[in-house]
């Protein structure tokens, strides 16, 4: 599809067959731009205004087909009214954008045509008051070809269809005096997302009747393309009841902003939260979340977090509680309650709890999850569909995912990245791999994954055992990343003797960032690798930021835990909550972390996360032997100009490796348990529920002498 002129997007359609053939006769027209099927949602006084097919391209300008019955068709004076009120509507709707506009006058022109069946006799094709009506088998004479649009009209005709306009910041970069300074590049970025590439318009608009898979890095935009389709089919269908869930919950606020932002440029309305809602996958005391209002709905126990990890464990907690729902679900007839169910960040998602949501999906089960690729290095894929939702009673899968010409695509992968720099993913993939150490740490089963992440073979073949050269191409990044960058300056290591060296040169970029750079303190994100020793290196570090003037927060240590950037303050956390969330500039801060102990993938997953937050610029800090060696691996990353060149494992040497690591995770799970056992211990001390003089003399020198040694000298290996 995305190798032809004209890019097709289908949403939903009164009928099928008519748009096929008006798609087919603009597809033989050699033109350049998109053709939406029922799509946008137009409001009009009197309510809805429905568009049937809408092309938009340079050669053409606005071009909309409205489908007509053939008893329709000899109702002249009707259409017309109805194409005067759509080409009325239409114009509103884009006209309200300056760069559309040449004084008061809306400058693109706007053709609507009228499609009857091929019955209509020839003698009834006629224009009228700018209207012109076809059969459709004459659709493409209908086509005006004379306009022309040029690049930057075209641009933001399309991002103000798309209602991605509403992307850009709230809060204009006013205090921005240099183009050149960082917050002038982050503001000309910001400004070039504002439109959807060819598959994210894909995976936003397009409405198969059924289940539908989005797929791509982090940063290929999911959350906005899942946001967008809730809000148009908001509008589209307002009785529906529509859920839009996710695991992290600092995207709470971001889910909301965008679905509201959404809906009114769809419908100029606010969204009826009653019918869109956005739950967190679990929920919490003080907010609801998806798998609450299931249990409620059929009067099933509601498990917080405490019984969960208490009955299941801490990895297993929610898969138990919602394994413990279906059980009870087993045995009743379940009402489903939602219309769709859209799914953000559902590698982080058990199966048990997609079986759940297919559960309370009506038929025909719209339900769409979207998931990172290699989001941990180590879980390279999703389980299948069938793993997710089951089987029928006669053994088929319940779902099954196709793509089919002319129809609503089911699977959709996402190619671009456009939270990191091509520089920053390269380094990121070569550490948390260890592509540079005399042993590699983990490396998929499928070496053909390198091309599905938009990796393209230089030399060598993508085969176990083979020599490859591997370099990430301008089609799997943005050309704005190239236009306005320089690896140099957009990834740096750098190496400190000690911590409070390392912490003090932080604070000073971080001044310089906002004082010198023209970043806001919301574009600055200090990364924590190492979640059980995060709340005090936070006390250290906010201590030297607040000696340079600045503000510091970590969520539910001081600032809430919905949201991780906060006006005037830099955002401290560890490398969990800074899971879905990325800023311009990214300081990596103890990344000697990844290089040290024995759980060395889960280390070197937790580093690829951290420098995977960066929108532009990335430093990565540390200190010792362990950090070094860090180094030299990122020295041979920017040494062959960020290409990737390495020997693929054998089948036997990746079998031994998935061995030993999988040995490496049980003693991992053992610590976990330990640490686990030491937290709840230091929260009962907080409570007040255990005294220190409870504890044995033993057991309170053990525990003052680990305080002292992670307060004093960070974290040891």
């Amino acid at each position: 599809m995305h190798d032809m002129a004209l890019d097709v997007v289908y949403g939903e359609t009164r009928n099928p067959e008519v748009s096929r053939r008006v798609i087919e006769a603009l597809s033989t027209l050699g033109l350049t731009g998109t053709a939406y099927v029922g799509y946008p949602v137009l409001a009009g006084a009197d309510g809805k205004v429905p568009v049937d097919v809408l092309l938009v391209s340079s050669d053409t300008g606005i071009v909309t087909f409205t489908l007509t019955a053939a008893s329709d068709a000899t109702n002249v004076d009707a259409i017309v009214h109805d194409q005067d009120n759509l080409a009325s509507v239409l114009e509103s709707s884009l006209s309200r954008y300056p760069a559309l506009r040449t004084g008061r006058r809306f400058a693109v022109p706007i053709t609507t045509v009228v499609v009857g069946p091929d019955s209509v006799e020839s003698d009834a094709l006629l224009k009228q008051n700018d209207v012109t009506f076809v059969p459709v088998n004459q659709v493409a004479a209908a086509v005006p070809v004379e306009q022309h649009i040029d690049d930057v009209r075209l641009h933001a005709l399309e991002a103000a269809l798309q209602r991605v306009t509403t992307i850009k910041p709230p809060r204009r970069r006013t205090e921005v005096t240099d183009n050149g300074s960082y917050g002038g590049i982050i503001r000309r970025i910001e400004a070039e997302i504002a439109n959807l590439d060819a598959w994210q318009k894909q995976a936003a608009i397009e409405s198969p009747l059924g289940p539908q898979r989005i797929r791509g890095l982090a940063g290929s935009g999911k959350t906005v393309v899942l946001a967008l389709k809730a809000a148009y089919w908001h509008v589209q269908h307002p009785e529906w009841r529509i859920a839009l869930t996710f695991q992290t919950r600092s995207l709470y606020h971001q889910l909301e902003d965008l679905t509201t932002r959404f809906t009114f440029a769809h419908g100029e309305d606010a969204p009826d939260r009653d019918k869109l809602q956005i739950l967190h996958a679990w929920g919490a005391s003080r907010r609801g979340g998806l798998y609450q209002v299931m249990a409620d709905h059929v009067g099933a126990p509601i498990r917080d977090y405490n019984y969960a990890r208490a009955q299941f464990g801490m990895e297993n907690a929610f898969d138990g509680v919602c394994r413990e729902l279906l059980d009870h679900c087993a045995g009743i007839n379940v009402d489903p309650i939602f219309d769709a169910i859209l799914i953000d960040e559902a590698q982080d998602l058990p199966p048990t709890f997609f079986k759940l949501v297919y559960l309370f999906t009506k038929k025909p089960k719209r339900v769409v999850w979207a998931y990172d690729e290699l989001q941990i290095l180590s879980e390279a894929s999703m389980p299948s569909t069938e793993e997710l939702f089951g089987k029928d009673a006669n053994g088929d899968a319940l779902v099954t995912l196709r793509n089919r010409s002319g129809s609503p695509q089911e699977d959709i992968v996402l190619p671009k990245c456009y939270r990191n720099t091509p520089w920053a993913l390269t380094a990121a993939h070569a550490i948390g791999f260890g592509l540079y150490r005399d042993e590699l740490v983990q490396h998929f089963d499928n070496p053909q994954l390198w091309a599905d992440i938009g990796y393209e073979v230089e030399k060598g073949h993508l085969s176990l055992g083979s020599h490859v050269v591997l370099d990430r191409k301008a089609k799997s990044a943005p050309s704005f990343f190239f236009e306005l960058l320089t690896p140099e300056d957009a990834v740096q290591f750098i190496p400190f003797q000690a911590t409070s060296d390392q912490d003090n040169w932080i604070a000073e970029s971080v001044a310089r960032d906002i004082s010198e750079h023209e970043l806001r303190h919301e574009d600055v994100l200090i990364v924590l690798p190492e979640p059980y020793v995060a709340r005090s290196r936070f006390a250290g570090l906010k201590a030297v930021l607040w000696s340079r003037g600045l503000q510091a927060h970590m969520p539910s240590v001081n600032a809430g835990v919905d949201s991780l950037f906060l006006e005037n303050s830099i955002a401290v956390t560890h490398v969990f909550r800074a899971k879905g969330n990325e800023a311009a500039m990214v300081y990596v801060v103890d990344a000697e972390f990844g290089n040290g102990g024995s759980n060395l993938v889960t280390r070197r997953n937790t580093i690829f996360t951290a420098i995977t937050r960066s929108r532009a610029w990335v430093r990565v800090t540390g200190r010792g032997e362990n950090f070094q060696a860090l180094v030299a691996e990122y020295e041979q990353v920017k040494s062959r100009d960020f290409v990737l060149d390495f020997t693929l494992p054998t089948e036997r040497e990746l079998a031994a490796m998935n061995r030993l690591n999988q040995e490496r995770a049980a003693g991992e799970q053992a610590n976990d348990a330990v640490l686990q056992s030491l937290e709840e211990a230091l929260a009962m001390v907080e409570q007040g529920r255990l005294r220190l003089n409870d504890l044995t003399p033993r057991q309170r020198t053990l525990l003052a002498r680990l305080t002292r040694d992670r307060l004093n000298d960070g974290p040891e290996f």
